[in-house]
């Protein structure tokens, strides 16, 4: 049977703690009910109306009775799950284990009683080293819900075994051959290429400033969140090789440069030593959003039809980043 993949949220990241303490994810409604007997879906439903009389709603109640029903009867023995910690830059994982369902009393502070028992990792994976369709998927507002990029995350875990043949290599052949056209194009092409995804991405008066003695700095943009916030990005974008890793010194050595108030983004073909991605997150420092090929080749997909015709022609690449 093969082995899934689902986020279960602690609200927000406040009980993330108690989850991990405790060996356990954990729902919060019809608290009043042990579920242990459900065997179906439309057995929650006669229940949530009479714990929640004033939902009226069939939208919101088929959402929140198939949050429950995924909770109880979809996630099953050696499924792994997700939890998204307090911190938003990291996220902890783990394996469900075997009866893992308990209904619990509220005794260790978390007041969720619907629980089932898992075997966490008890260190956390920062968000940044999944591709960009992973971590798009994780900000879905739901509490429970099943993640299908599998092989994304059952790589960047260290677990590929889990990953079929096959889909290794649909995905490594893709993203290969992208990169590879990417590469085609010389440093200055490169830098402007991001700076025309800065665009599409909604940052304003985003030009190219890669340069002798630009300290660092390829690009830059302003991104106005509908006046609520803004975000001042100084990007550094720079072509390697593929299975090159960027050390912690070249990504400190951006951050040096980025001003009081900014954050910073490194772009690149390649990918990044573990210091780099400790270090881009550092406390006391701007934060430095670290894109990797991968990353790159989804950000590049999802902007691909406000990228100027020229670096269209350039790349020889067709919608969906097929190539000609």
């Amino acid at each position: 049977m093969a082995v899934e993949l689902y986020c279960v949220r602690a609200d927000f990241g406040r009980y993330s703690q108690h989850f991990l303490e405790g060996g356990y994810i954990a729902i919060g409604w019809l608290p009043e009910y042990d579920l242990s007997k459900i065997q179906k879906r439309d057995e929650l439903y006669p229940l949530y109306k009479k714990s929640h009389p004033k939902d009226t709603s069939n939208v919101v109640i088929g959402q929140q009775v198939g949050q429950i029903a995924r909770f109880l009867l979809e996630i099953k023995e050696d499924d792994y799950v997700i939890v998204p910690a307090s911190n938003t830059e990291f996220i902890y994982y783990g394996i469900v284990q075997k009866d893992a369902y308990f209904y619990a009393d509220n005794s260790d502070g978390c007041p969720f009683t619907h629980r089932k028992k898992v075997n966490w990792h008890k260190t956390p994976i920062q968000r940044s080293q999944f591709s960009v369709p992973f971590q798009n998927t994780i900000r879905s507002s739901l509490t429970v819900f099943y993640i299908k990029h599998k092989r994304n995350f059952f790589t960047s875990i260290g677990h590929p075994e889990l990953i079929s043949e096959y889909d290794k290599k649909v995905e490594f052949d893709y993203y290969k051959t992208i990169l590879n056209k990417i590469l085609e194009l010389d440093d200055q092409e490169f830098e402007i290429l991001i700076t025309h995804i800065l665009n599409a991405l909604g940052f304003e008066g985003s030009e190219h400033k890669g340069k002798v003695g630009d300290g660092g700095v390829d690009a830059t943009g302003e991104l106005n969140v509908a006046n609520m916030a803004k975000i001042k990005l100084f990007v550094q974008a720079k072509r390697y090789k593929l299975g090159a890793r960027i050390s912690a010194n070249v990504v400190k050595a951006l951050r040096s440069n980025i001003p009081s108030g900014g954050q910073g983004a490194f772009i690149t073909t390649a990918d990044y030593q573990k210091k780099a991605k400790d270090i881009a997150v550092e406390n006391g420092f701007p934060r430095i959003g670290l894109i990797n090929g991968n990353q790159l080749v989804d950000i590049l997909a999802e902007s691909w039809e406000d990228i100027p015709d020229e670096f269209k022609d350039k790349l020889d690449l067709k919608v969906g980043l097929v190539p000609n």
